[in-house]
């Protein structure tokens, strides 16, 4: 049962820093540090986070798994502009490493946690 509560528990956290990581993205590129003002193409680089939202609402171990490499991107991406960006920029490169090591982290979580313990 502890086992179960703690894979809700990474599930709960990986949905969240999910939603956050869209919505930062969206805002980042629109309003807040866009490259150009009224906002950037590079909006649309939210799109792939899109594919695996539902699955991970839905908690499904497969979406946990592939979509954690996924998040790897995005830390990437937040490490490169935040070691290259300034001001305004910088910061929210720096929220998007940790959101994106906080998703990869719970979901990483959640697919061994409900793994079947048989394959154990």
């Amino acid at each position: 049962m502890e086992r179960a509560r703690w894979a809700q528990r990474f599930n709960q956290a990986a949905s969240a820093s999910l939603i956050a990581l869209i919505l930062l993205c969206v805002a980042w590129e629109m309003w807040l540090a866009p490259l150009r003002p009224g906002g950037s193409w590079l909006v649309l680089k939210t799109v792939p986070l899109l594919f695996p939202l539902f699955g991970i609402l839905r908690r499904r171990r497969y979406t946990h798994q592939w979509a954690s490499m996924l998040s790897l991107l995005y830390f990437m991406e937040g490490t490169v502009r935040a070691a290259t960006e300034y001001g305004a920029s910088r910061a929210l490169a720096s929220t998007e490493i940790v959101l994106a090591l906080a998703f990869f982290s719970a979901a990483v979580g959640y697919a061994r946690l409900s793994s079947d313990s048989s394959s154990r």
